[in-house]
């Protein structure tokens, strides 16, 4: 299957539409949240996007569908004095699972991290997903130990209403 990766350009209906598109049905997942996005997130996403100076976003079309997405935030690495990517959501329709999209996008959002000097990549991922920490693994991705520590570092979260 042949398919196309785009730096989103907020200024495309197409790729506004698909950024609400595959964000909204890996949200509706299971693995995801299980509900919808809100109207008002629908409404505000790009918007609040386009308009973060750190944030990056990729699609992945097949014909004129987008069909896979990974939002992605540059942070930094105190430790390293380098700059660090964050995948913060990599999401695949369910209808184009396992055809190497997911990888591709890796690769893609990789490529783009060397070319800035970034010094790591980052993502969280649910234990209970074990196709997407299985492609994350075998990409090289896994749990962060500070220094020569064997203790494995924990991401915590805590909402604010």
């Amino acid at each position: 299957m042949k398919f196309d990766i785009y730096k989103a350009d907020f200024s495309n209906p197409d790729h506004c539409s698909g950024i609400v598109n595959v964000l909204n049905s890996y949200a509706t997942d299971a693995i995801g949240r299980g509900n919808p996005l809100s109207e008002d997130v629908r409404k505000r996403l790009v918007s609040e996007l386009s308009n973060h100076p750190a944030a990056f976003v990729l699609l992945v079309f097949v014909d004129s569908q987008a069909v896979g997405i990974a939002i992605c935030f540059m942070g930094f690495s105190t430790f390293q004095a380098r700059p660090l990517l964050n995948i913060h959501d990599l999401a695949v329709l369910p209808e184009f699972r396992g055809l190497g999209i997911g990888r591709a996008l890796l690769n893609t959002v990789e490529a783009y991290a060397i070319e800035r000097g970034c010094c790591k990549l980052t993502l969280e991922v649910r234990e209970d997903n074990r196709r997407a920490f299985g492609l994350y693994e075998r990409f090289g991705f896994g749990d962060f130990m500070a220094g020569n520590s064997t203790v494995h570092t924990r991401f915590l979260s805590k909402s604010i209403h």
